[in-house]
Order: C-alpha cells, then sequence, then structure tokens
C-alpha cells in the first residue's frame, strides 16, 4: 500500500477530485465534490479541502470544517473513490484528518463532529471504531456522531 497523505485542494489537483467515483448505491451518502469545493470557497475563513493521495494518485477527498457558533470542527464529505475502497484509506484519510483538527487550525475546541447515513455501514462502523459516538441529533436522514480528541 501506499502512503496515504492529504493534501490542500488547489489547482493542481481540483479536476482530480472531480474525477472521483462512488459504487453504484453510494451517491446517497455522500454530497457531489462540486457541491463540496463550493462550500469549501464560501466558508474558506473557516474549512480545509482535502485531496486523499495514495502515493501521486488521488483516490480520495475529505473537508474539515470549523463552526464558530457551535466551536466545534465538523468533517464533511469524506469519500474514497469506489476502486480503492476496502483497503484502509478511509481509515488512514480520518485519522489525518484528526490529525489536522489536532493542531487547531481556526480555533482551540477538541470537538468533533459529523454526520453519517446509518444505511452506510461500513462508514459507520469505521467512525464507531475511530471513537465516535452518536450524539442524539440528527440532520435530515444522518445521525450525528462526535468525539472529544485528547
Amino acid at each position: 500500500m501506499n502512503s496515504i497523505a492529504l493534501q490542500k485542494v488547489d489547482e493542481s489537483n481540483f479536476i482530480a477530485c472531480f474525477d472521483l467515483k462512488l459504487r453504484d448505491g453510494q451517491e446517497n451518502f455522500v454530497s457531489h465534490l462540486i457541491r463540496s469545493l463550493a462550500q469549501a470557497y464560501v466558508y474558506h475563513e473557516q474549512c480545509t479541502p482535502f485531496a486523499v493521495f495514495s502515493g501521486s494518485e488521488v483516490i480520495g477527498y475529505v473537508m474539515v470544517i470549523y463552526d464558530y457558533d457551535e466551536e466545534t470542527y465538523n468533517i464533511w464529505h469524506l469519500m474514497i473513490d469506489g476502486a480503492h475502497q476496502g483497503k484502509g484509506y478511509g481509515r488512514t484519510a480520518m485519522e489525518l484528518a484528526l490529525d489536522y483538527i489536532r493542531t487547531k487550525p481556526f480555533g482551540a475546541s477538541s470537538r468533533v463532529l459529523m454526520t453519517v447515513n446509518p444505511e452506510n455501514r461500513a462508514a459507520f462502523g469505521l467512525y464507531r471504531s475511530l471513537g465516535f459516538s452518536a450524539t442524539g441529533r440528527s440532520d435530515e436522514e444522518e445521525i450525528e456522531l462526535g468525539l472529544t480528541l485528547d
């Protein structure tokens, strides 16, 4: 397995991010990359979109955003290209995103939130194994998970 790294989305890699493909039936689990990058542009003072690299190839995408009202970090739109799923890349990308959050790039919070569709069993299991637990809140058909970093 090539080493996994996060690189901020920029002019050198955004097209490769657009070319990422989900497996059939996963379209309802994550927003389209164009929407996500539009949100990153709008919220540029409080978020960082990352391309997930395996060696020199873009194999995924994840965005970290800070909510100044709730003083929490949020992980949005984690996706690994369908051809690269099931290889541990999602776990490594999440661990790297959490390491980035530990640097407190936007605020002092150690609280991390995200939402997941409970039908997305692989993602739900991954997040639980990383220590995320249900907060009791939901957003449409997704449930919110939270984690406090040490």
